[in-house]
């Protein structure tokens, strides 16, 4: 943990010097049972780093990080391929409808009334430890657009400088677009720090890039449900194959236990060789893994 806090501190000094760029990259797929998006990759540019590279196709920094273990996160070598994660198993949702948040990928999926029609899914960041986004079912119960920041007392101890009601612009954190949810203190936001999209850096809401709550906002309606969930190890079979997706959830659950379970209850752990589940354990990847006899 202390390790990805002073990657976290790194990566804010370097973007304080450097503009990050908006992303491009459509996140809108068609789902293929369980699965969604397909995995890919690109050749780094010169004096490109991996959060500009995550940036631009709209991926989390925890996640592209992980997916490409000893890379230079902000000195990659010019010319060397980066994994892009973007495939992705769907968590066990109570529902497959409307807003679905899995905390451990750090990733939110919102999916249409009508299922032939693509799922769009964006990264996002998620509560501090001791600030934890929590889980449960809401529903979205206001929307906003230009939310001035009432800050919580809570906040105002920690920084007492703040202002109790900070403005709707650049310095507001709730970025210009806000989905209050039934639990009233929890939002689904922008932000004007996109560092923090990718890491568990929020007092509990779940931030967005600029353009990525602009667009969800457009997409929502009061009353969509939405389900936040936190599930490290996430699995399905595609034919004779069984995969399995294990995020880092960075307080050192035992995630091989973990993925036996779920295996388990998908009926699934008569086909898996139990050598590769421990593999992607270790590995915490976040990329789907063949796990399959």
């Amino acid at each position: 943990m202390r390790r990805k806090r002073a990657i976290f501190l790194a990566w804010l000094t370097a973007l304080m010097s450097c503009p990050i760029p908006t992303s491009s990259f459509a996140a809108r797929y068609q789902l293929q049972g369980t699965v969604l998006g397909r995995q890919a990759t690109c050749l780094v540019k010169a004096d490109e780093s991996l959060p500009e590279i995550a940036r631009r196709y709209d991926i989390g920094f925890g996640a592209i990080t992980a997916a490409n273990p000893g890379v230079d996160p902000f000195v990659p070598d010019p010319g060397r391929r980066i994994v892009l994660p973007t495939q992705w198993i769907l968590p066990d949702a109570p529902i497959r409808e409307g807003i679905v948040v899995n905390i451990a990928e750090m990733r939110l999926f919102v999916f249409s009334n009508d299922r032939s029609q693509p799922v769009t899914t964006f990264p996002i960041g998620i509560g501090d430890q001791g600030k934890e986004t929590p889980v449960g079912m809401f529903t979205v119960i206001e929307k906003i657009r230009n939310p001035a920041w009432h800050v919580p007392e809570s906040i105002r101890k920690e920084r007492p400088d703040l202002q109790a009601v900070v403005p709707p612009g650049p310095d507001n954190p709730m970025g210009s677009h806000a989905l209050r949810l039934s639990k009233r203190t929890l939002l689904i936001h922008g932000t004007n720090s996109p560092w923090g999209i990718g890491t568990a850096s929020s007092h509990g809401c779940i931030r967005l890039h600029q353009e990525d709550i602009a667009r969800l906002f457009g997409m929502v309606r009061r009353g969509t449900p939405v389900s936040i969930v936190n599930q490290s190890v996430k699995a399905t079979a595609r034919g004779d194959r069984v995969y399995l997706q294990v995020h880092d959830d960075e307080v050192g659950r035992d995630l091989y236990g973990e993925a036996l379970k779920v295996l388990e209850a998908k009926n699934l752990t008569s086909r898996v060789d139990l050598g590769k589940i421990q593999k992607a354990g270790r590995a915490r990847t976040g990329l789907l893994v063949d796990v399959s006899k």
